[in-house]
């Protein structure tokens, strides 16, 4: 069963955020504020699948990858909050690299590279292959949601006949089929 992140509790968000940011291996120190005003932005029914943080555009980000896209989130003092929203049918490649302690993580989404670094490097695998997990499960499900298989309504129609004929099915239930497919 979904978890709904927009209308859970303190307790029970923070809860959540716990056992996924051990998962990934995110400490969720320097991304509090973020976290906080993470169920402000996600829409209804939308499942964060992971998280984790880093340095861009020389400030911290929390990265939350959702089960509709990848968010970008700053809450900072100043300047308040700076969000950027990939919607995941829209990033061409996730990639990550990492070094002795620290590691980084590039997306791309056809009109720009996002290059977070200073990224905890036991969260680098985990994040960019839960992305890809994710940008595969889009995929799927649009393929399979747009594979509506059209029958023509003539074989439907003879396929039905032959079934009467073979007195599979009767009259009654052929003109009640027939009237179905030709819409009456």
């Amino acid at each position: 069963m979904a978890f709904d992140f927009k209308n859970a509790t303190k307790l029970e968000f923070n809860t959540e955020c716990t056992r996924i940011a051990r998962e990934i291996g995110d400490y969720q120190f320097f991304t509090k504020k973020e976290l906080n005003y993470l169920p402000e932005i996600l829409q209804d029914g939308e499942q964060i699948l992971a998280f984790s943080s880093g340095l861009m555009d020389n400030n911290t980000w929390l990265i939350t990858l959702t089960d509709k896209r990848i968010i970008f989130l700053d809450k900072g003092l100043i300047y308040g909050l700076k969000q950027t929203i990939i919607d995941l049918d829209k990033v061409n490649a996730v990639s990550g690299s990492t070094g002795l302690i620290f590691g980084r993580i590039s997306i791309t989404d056809g009109a720009k590279e996002r290059k977070i670094s200073n990224v905890l490097k036991k969260t680098v695998k985990p994040f960019t292959n839960k992305v890809q997990e994710a940008i595969e499960h889009k995929k799927r499900s649009s393929i399979s949601s747009n594979m509506t298989v059209d029958v023509d309504p003539y074989e439907k129609l003879e396929k039905l006949s032959r079934l009467k004929d073979k007195g599979i099915i009767t009259e009654g239930e052929f003109i009640k089929e027939k009237n179905k497919i030709l819409g009456q």
